[in-house]
């Protein structure tokens, strides 16, 4: 009996157990912005295939002789005076045909990529430290700073950028590679100058930010640290789209004659030197438009779908 008490009340006080707490799943874990972001991005088509013709596209402006052997700048007159595109075997030198002076078309076409995607590039670098620096201390210090920084972004808002960048061209006698990013780069910073400015203003507002002055952090800390992180996202996204905006910038001043002329391999000057072969031999002009349009678009591709995985309402 009390053998069987005592079981009985072994049994009462025994703690009950406990079952074991589920797994939690990954997906539940927090994110930040742009882990988030980069989360959605490699599940997006759009930026998987904008991705790949830009890598495709840097390939060929940092190593072009990857791709052909042929020399741009090579004309054989007496050969291959506009000798159209050969189709039988693929990445050779009469693969597109050659142009006028006998020079091979696909060779000019890859070597081409690196003056446009170095000009896009330059200009998007440029233009993005200067808008938002000028845009971050007009956001953050507002009164009359902001009022005069704003004032002059609108002036140089005000100029029509492809008017503007033929003016600034015309003053030099000659138009390097770099005298077109600065031009460029003169005139394009203003957009992204807003954008800086208004994504600012939201975040200056921000708990964190409030804490970091209550707690004594000095102003370039609080910017540097707490503010241009947070207002990047809008930045890159505008940044992003208007890269493949300045390609077709440099494209429009070197068929007009005013951007990159001889000897420079761009296929701006390309589409210049076809437009007179248009009836003749179409493809002279065609391919490197054709160029020019797929590299435009993979850039605003890719703008597009950094844009959705950044922005909290689309997703």
């Amino acid at each position: 009996m009390p053998e069987a008490l005592e079981a009985t009340t072994k049994d009462a006080t025994a703690p009950e157990s406990v079952p074991a707490a589920p797994p939690a799943e990954k997906d539940a874990r927090a994110r930040s912005l742009w882990s988030d972001a980069w989360h959605d991005l490699r599940r997006n088509p759009l930026f998987l295939v904008s991705a790949v013709l830009i890598v495709v596209l840097l390939a060929m402006a940092v190593a072009p002789w990857l791709f052909t052997s042929a020399d741009p700048r090579h004309a054989d007159l007496a050969k291959h005076y506009l000798q159209k595109p050969n189709w039988s075997h693929f990445f050779a030198e009469d693969w597109f045909g050659y142009d006028i002076q006998g020079r091979s078309i696909y060779a000019r076409v890859i070597y081409g990529a690196r003056a446009s995607i170095a000009v896009a590039v330059g200009v998007t670098a440029l233009v993005t430290i200067l808008g938002t620096l000028v845009g971050m201390l007009a956001g953050y210090f507002g009164g009359l700073l902001d009022t005069i920084l704003s004032r002059i972004t609108d002036v140089f808002f005000g100029v029509p950028f492809i008017l503007g960048a033929m003016v600034v061209l015309t003053s030099f006698e000659e138009r390097k590679l770099w005298v077109v990013i600065l031009s460029l780069a003169f005139l394009g910073w203003t957009q992204i100058a807003r954008v800086a400015r208004g994504s600012v203003i939201t975040i200056k507002q921000a708990d964190y930010v409030v804490a970091a002055k209550a707690l004594g952090a000095s102003t370039s800390r609080i910017l540097l640290r707490h503010i241009l992180p947070n207002a990047m996202a809008p930045v890159i996204v505008v940044a992003t789209i208007a890269l493949g905006g300045y390609i077709s910038a440099e494209a429009t001043l070197s068929f007009l004659g005013i951007g990159l002329a001889e000897p420079t391999v761009s296929w701006g000057v390309d589409i210049s030197s076809g437009q007179e072969q248009l009836r003749n031999a179409a493809f002279v002009l065609i391919i490197p438009s054709v160029m020019v349009s797929i590299t435009v678009l993979a850039f605003i591709m890719l703008g597009d779908a950094v844009r959705n995985a950044l922005d909290p309402k689309l997703r």
